[in-house]
Formats: structure tokens, sequence, C-alpha cells
């Protein structure tokens, strides 16, 4: 009888022993695969991050052989790097996609389908400047494997890169560069600025947005200086 009972426990440790075994396992397993999972995210939101950046370089370029910085503002020059028209969808790495309206009008009012005039007026902590509010304007847009073929190691991140005024200046039309100044306000002090947005999406929801601001340079010959450039996200 006593060693019926001891065989009897000795099943029951070994199954004890092989259950803690096997949880063991198993978080080493989970621990493994969310470390994987961390290091892919991160990766993606460095090239993405590198990316905005890039594409915000290239805008720069761009911009100085634009002679009428209004000519940005109302979309009727456009940089040379596109994919071709400026709306629709376009696919990213992991089989999803992004529209290109939907960017624009995100950036403006926050919401995906297209931006009443009240709601791009609208006073809020993104955007305090009511009537000289930025209203975006596509520039440049295309895959970021593209911007430097050969050089970008098989990226599928797409760059996006949208103009607006500078919210500095007090004419009260964002769709002029250095108009005369609203009637009774201060002198217009963002002749010759625009604000440019750049952002990079990526497989799995990799985004990051890049804020520049800049200003003409001379005009002999023209160039571009940064007054600013943020990382927004």
């Amino acid at each position: 009888m006593g060693t019926r009972c001891e065989d009897g426990v000795a099943v029951i440790v070994a199954l004890l022993a092989l259950l803690l075994l096997s949880a063991l396992g198993a978080a080493l397993v989970l621990t493994s695969s969310g470390e994987t999972m961390i290091a892919g995210s991160f990766r993606r939101g460095q090239e993405a991050f590198y990316a905005a950046d890039a594409i915000a370089e290239r805008t720069i370029a761009d911009l100085a052989g634009v002679s009428d910085w209004s000519h940005l503002l109302d979309g009727s020059v456009r940089s040379g790097f596109v994919d071709g028209p400026p709306a629709g969808a376009r696919p990213l790495g992991d089989g999803g996609t992004i529209h290109l309206s939907e960017v624009i009008n995100l950036a403006s009012c926050g919401k995906r389908s297209p931006c009443s005039a009240a709601e791009l007026e609208a006073c809020s902590d993104e955007r305090p400047w009511s009537l000289n509010n930025p209203r975006w304007t596509l520039f440049a847009h295309g895959p970021i494997a593209d911007l430097v073929p050969g050089a970008a190691g098989g990226s599928t991140i797409y760059a996006v890169a949208l103009v607006g005024d500078d919210p500095s200046e007090t004419d009260d039309n964002p769709q002029v560069d250095g108009g005369p100044a609203a009637v009774g306000g201060p002198e217009n002090a963002g002749v010759g600025v625009i604000v440019l947005r750049a952002e990079a999406f990526g497989p799995r929801g990799a985004h990051k947005v890049v804020e520049v601001t800049v200003a003409r340079a001379g005009d002999s010959p023209p160039g571009v200086r940064v007054l600013s450039w943020r990382h927004l996200k």
C-alpha cells in the first residue's frame, strides 16, 4: 500500500513539473514574440521618421525654383516628385492603402471627409489662426523608394508633402503668400514664408509627421532658409 501511494504522489509531482515547464516555455515564446514585434514596430517607425525628413528636404529644394509661392498654395505648381494625379488611393507594403484626399482633410480639419469652410477657419489648439489657418495643398507624393532609386533598400514607405500659408500672415487669405494686411491689422509679417508638412506612411500603422517653416533667402539666386523644423509625430 505504501509503495502504491508513493507511486501516485510521483505521478502528481511529475504532472505538476510538466505543467510548470510548459508554462515557462509558453512565457518564453510570448516574450520572444513580443520583443520581435516591438523591434519590428521600432524599425518601421524609424524608417518612416527618416522618410518624412527625406521628402521634406526634397520639397525645400523644389521651393527654390518657384518664383511665386502663391502658386504653391493654390495648387497650380507641384513638385516633380509625384506618382500620378493628386487624388486616389495609394498602396502600402502590408496590403493596406492611404487616400491622398483623406491625408489632406485630416491635416486640415482632423477628419477624413471633406472639410467645410467653417471647419477650415475654426480655432483649435492645433489651428488657432482662424481665417489664416493653413489650407494644406498637396505638393509632392510617391513611394520613398522612388525618391532616390536604388538607395532606399526596397522601402515600402509612402511619403507626402503638403504646403500651406504661414499662419503669421495677417491678410486673411491662406491661398496667397503675402497679400495686403487685413483692414486695421498689423503689417503682414508672413510675406515670403510658408509651411510644409511632410508625412510618411508605412506598414502596420507606421506614420510620422514633420512640419517645417521656410522663408525666401534672396532672389539672386533664389534660395530657401529653414526657420523651424518640428517632428509632430
